[in-house]
C-alpha cells in the first residue's frame, strides 16, 4: 500500500519504477526508463487496462533485478498485475517456447509482451546498435517470440 493504505496508481508504478531502473541504460545507450514509458503508452494504445499498464512499467524489473519477486509479492498492486509482471519475468536458461507458453497462460499478459516486443522490434530502434551482428540476432529473436505469440502484425 502507499502511504494512505490504497494500492498504488498508475502514477506511483511508474514512479517505482523509474526508481529501481534510475541509471540503466538498453543496448543503444538510452536510458532504460524511455523503453518503460513506450511498452506502457504502447499497452494504452492497445486498449489494456490500469493493471496492465502498471505490468508495463514494471515488466523487465524482477528480471532484471531492479525489484525482487518478494518486493512484488508486497506490493500495493492488484494480483493481476502481479501475474503479469512474472508471467514476463524470463526465468534464468529457460527456452523461448515455454517462456512464450507461460505468457500465453496468463490473462493479459500477452498483451503487454506485444507492446514489448513492438518497441524492442522498432526498426528505428534497431538501428541504433552499432554492431550488425546484433541487430540481425535481436530482430530474428523478436520476430521468433512473435511467431509463439501469435501477434501477426508488425512493428508499429
Amino acid at each position: 500500500m502507499n502511504d494512505n493504505g490504497t494500492p498504488l496508481t498508475t502514477a506511483e508504478v511508474e514512479a517505482v519504477a523509474r526508481a529501481a531502473h534510475a541509471g540503466q541504460t538498453d543496448k543503444a545507450g538510452r536510458p532504460y526508463a524511455e523503453h518503460l514509458a513506450a511498452v506502457a503508452a504502447g499497452v494504452r494504445a492497445r486498449g489494456g487496462d490500469e493493471a496492465q499498464i502498471a505490468a508495463a512499467w514494471l515488466h523487465d524489473a524482477v528480471e532484471d533485478g531492479a525489484l525482487s519477486e518478494e518486493w512484488l509479492g508486497r506490493a500495493a498492486l492488484s494480483d493481476r498485475t502481479k501475474a503479469v509482471v512474472l508471467a514476463l519475468t524470463r526465468r534464468a536458461g529457460e527456452e523461448q517456447a515455454a517462456y512464450a507458453a507461460r505468457i500465453l497462460a496468463t490473462p493479459g499478459a500477452r498483451l503487454v509482451k506485444e507492446a514489448d516486443l513492438a518497441h524492442n522490434a522498432d526498426p528505428a530502434r534497431i538501428a541504433r546498435l552499432a554492431d550488425p551482428a546484433t541487430r540481425a540476432r535481436l530482430t530474428e529473436k523478436y520476430a521468433r517470440m512473435r511467431a509463439l505469440l501469435g501477434v501477426t502484425d508488425g512493428p508499429p
